[in-house]
Parts: C-alpha cells; sequence; structure tokens
C-alpha cells in the first residue's frame, strides 16, 4: 500500500505545480483534502480519480484528530486486505510539511500498518497568497469566527480586488501603521478595552498588509515575519527556552544587549546607541538613548544630580538670552534642558513621552473648558482680558481636572 502525500499549493488550479499534478496522475486516484471546487475540477481533467467518503471530517482530519487519521488507515488496511486498489494519493492545500498539522500522527499510523509513504511538498499557502483570486475554503459567515489563515486570505482578496488596496505600498502605508499605533496607545491611556481589541486588530492589519506586499515581490511572506519573531524571541531568552541563568532585570537586559550584538544585525552596527528609530518623538528617542548609555554605567548617580544639572542648563539658557546670542545657540540650550528633563523623567522610573502626552491632553481638557464657558456666557476667549483668562483657567483647573 502506496498513499502519495501531495501539497496542492494555494488553492488556484493555475498554481498546481507540474510535480503535483504528475505524482497523482501516476497514482490515478486522489482524495482532495479542503480543496476549492475549481481545483478538484482541474484535477478531474487531468485525469485523476476524485475519492470521495474516505474521510469523514477533512478539517479534523488536517488538524492532527486520531480519531480520523485511525479510521481512514483502517479503511485503506481494509481495502489492501480485500484485494482493491490500495494506492492513493492525498492532496493536502499547500504544503505538506509545514500546512498539514496531522501529518506526523497519520505518518506513524500508516507505517504501523506497513504502508509505504512519499511525501511531494508543493508550495505553501502563504508563499503565493498574493496571487488568489479566491479563498482557499469558502470564507465563515461574517457571524462566525474568523481564524488567522481567513485574515491572511482576506488581505489577498483585497490587494487582488479593491482599487485603492492595489495601489498601497510600504511607503504609502507608513503614515496609516503610525496612526493605528498611537490609537492603541490612545485606547490603553482611555483604559478602553473595546477599543483596544478593535485598534490591536487596525493595528495587525497593517503588519498583514506589509506582508502581503513582500509576497507579491518574493521577498518575504507573513509566515516570515512570525517565523523570524518566533526564533528572535527564543534566541534571546535562553532563561527561558535554554539552560541560562539570569535572577532580575538588570541581568537580563544585560543579556538582552549582549545576545542583540552577536546578531547579525548588531555587529553590522557602529554604536550601542544605533537600532533607535530616528522618526521617535524626539523625548522618546531621547530617553531610549539614555536608558542604552545607562546600561554600560554612563548616567548619573542619581535624580538629585539631575536637578542640580537642569538649574545649570536653565542658567545656560538664560544667559544666552541676556546676552542675546543667535537663535542657534538659544536653540541649543533650550534642546539641552530637554535632554536633561528627560534623564529626570528616566531617573524618576516616568516615561517622559507619556508624561508630555498626558500634559498634552490635561491642558486640552482645561482650554476646551474655557472655550465653552466662554461661550456660555456669550463671550469669546480672543476678547478677554489676561485677567479674565487666568480667571477662567484657575476655573478650568477644578472644574476640569
Amino acid at each position: 500500500m502506496l498513499v502519495r502525500i501531495v501539497g496542492l499549493g494555494p488553492g488556484d488550479p493555475e498554481l498546481l505545480t507540474f510535480g503535483s499534478v504528475d505524482a497523482l496522475r501516476s497514482i490515478g486516484r486522489a482524495v482532495a483534502l479542503l480543496a476549492p471546487p475549481e481545483l478538484v475540477k482541474s484535477l478531474q481533467a487531468q485525469g485523476i480519480t476524485i475519492e470521495r467518503g474516505l474521510i469523514e471530517d477533512a478539517p479534523l482530519f488536517v488538524r492532527g484528530s486520531a480519531e480520523h487519521i485511525e479510521k481512514f488507515v483502517d479503511a485503506m488496511a481494509l481495502r489492501q486486505t480485500r484485494g482493491e486498489g490500495a494506492d492513493l494519493g492525498l492532496g493536502v492545500l499547500g504544503n505538506p510539511l509545514s500546512d498539514f498539522p496531522g501529518l506526523p500522527l497519520l505518518l506513524r499510523s500508516l507505517d504501523s500498518r506497513g504502508a509505504r509513504t512519499q511525501i511531494v511538498p508543493g508550495m505553501p499557502k502563504s508563499a503565493l497568497a498574493a496571487a488568489i483570486s479566491m479563498p482557499l475554503v469558502p470564507l465563515p459567515p461574517a457571524s462566525a469566527q474568523y481564524t488567522w489563515e481567513d485574515l491572511i486570505e482576506i488581505m489577498a482578496r483585497l490587494r487582488a480586488s479593491c482599487p485603492w488596496d492595489r495601489e498601497q505600498t510600504h511607503r504609502t502605508l507608513v503614515p496609516y501603521l503610525i496612526e493605528e499605533t498611537y490609537e492603541v496607545v490612545e485606547a490603553i491611556e482611555h483604559a478602553d478595552e473595546a477599543a483596544l481589541c478593535e485598534e490591536l486588530g487596525d493595528l495587525l492589519l497593517q503588519i498583514v498588509f506589509h506582508s502581503q506586499l513582500g509576497s507579491e515581490t518574493g521577498k518575504f511572506t507573513v509566515a516570515d515575519v512570525v517565523n523570524a519573531l518566533s526564533n528572535k524571541m527564543v534566541r534571546r531568552h535562553p532563561h527561558v527556552f535554554g539552560d541560562a541563568v539570569i535572577e532580575d532585570v538588570d541581568t537580563q537586559w544585560k543579556s538582552w544587549e549582549k545576545l542583540k550584538a552577536q546578531e547579525a544585525t548588531g555587529q553590522k552596527r557602529k554604536s550601542r546607541l544605533d537600532g533607535i528609530p530616528k522618526h521617535l518623538g524626539a523625548m522618546q528617542r531621547g530617553q531610549r538613548m539614555q536608558e542604552k548609555a545607562s546600561r554600560v554605567g554612563f548616567d548619573w548617580p542619581g535624580a538629585r544630580d539631575i536637578l542640580d544639572k537642569l538649574h545649570e542648563e536653565l542658567t545656560e539658557l538664560a544667559e544666552a538670552r541676556r546676552e542675546k546670542q543667535d537663535d542657534p545657540r538659544i536653540r541649543e540650550e533650550l534642546g539641552d534642558v530637554f535632554f536633561t528633563l528627560v534623564n529626570l523623567s528616566r531617573a524618576m522610573g516616568i516615561d517622559a513621552e507619556t508624561a508630555m502626552r498626558e500634559a498634552n491632553e490635561k491642558f486640552y481638557k482645561r482650554f476646551t473648558f474655557m472655550e465653552q464657558r466662554a461661550a456660555k456666557d456669550g463671550k469669546s476667549l480672543s476678547d478677554m482680558s489676561l485677567d479674565e483668562l487666568e480667571e477662567l483657567w484657575q476655573l478650568a483647573k477644578i472644574q476640569a481636572a
């Protein structure tokens, strides 16, 4: 008895490899697991008889249900005993080695019955998702729970059928990636779990979108993204996935930096500070640089020393203004003040960017309160005196805190 397990690729008949077709045609009959109707028709048109009824529940079989795999193997053994044709092609969407979780169990079961097996890999589902104009399997209705595989297919169909999605590139998507990231942050800061769920989905769509673009150029797929991330996390956590011993956060950070430096990307960097995105907010980037510098011991002893430095920088700023220095000098001194404030935030265990966002939000609430109170009195802020504005501001500090 021979069972030849053949990869059917992403599901589009035009993407079925010659090797897969020949492997099935040489046997003459096959089970086409979860294959779309058009792919089944294509196989039949090439002289391959499609067997039905050998597998009761194809999704469970593919996922590795021991019960359904054993029933299939028993049925094959019974056919062999009866002298019926026992050789069979087993067509699996994608690559059996990556897209067929039940493969190991099936191979063991067949081997225990003395059956011979052959595997013809084919292309993985994710590698050619961009070329599919139809889903691998009918998508569930909107009320059902979609899966990761469904999301990948939805993105592929959007690129194939939606005019706006077809026009996008990595570069044109950058503003949306940034915007979605900040919307996630906003949902977190407002403690809005429902919004957080939705915004995380929007951010995930950006990751899937960029991965889809990568697959279309043959550079990488979403599977490569997941694999690279998983490898990185395992590699950088030897105390979790290996036998290394790390007892505290400080030791963990040192280990993390050391392991990063040993990686290919790390070896290309000329400085520890390389790798911090230049497009980060200025305060956030400054804090990240200070954190990296502190891990080699280049840091202030404590917050009191930073406060002394802040007074020094404020004095230099005042001198630059008093001496009517040119704008570049004043801007430089002001930058030093900001940088020192970021250092102070870090020393106090506060994220400077978050503190600034909170301050912005506080000002927004108080100023809009002033506008609304003035409008209620039939006035405009621009028509009020400074004393009146100050009075409104003090009221806003109480009522719009």
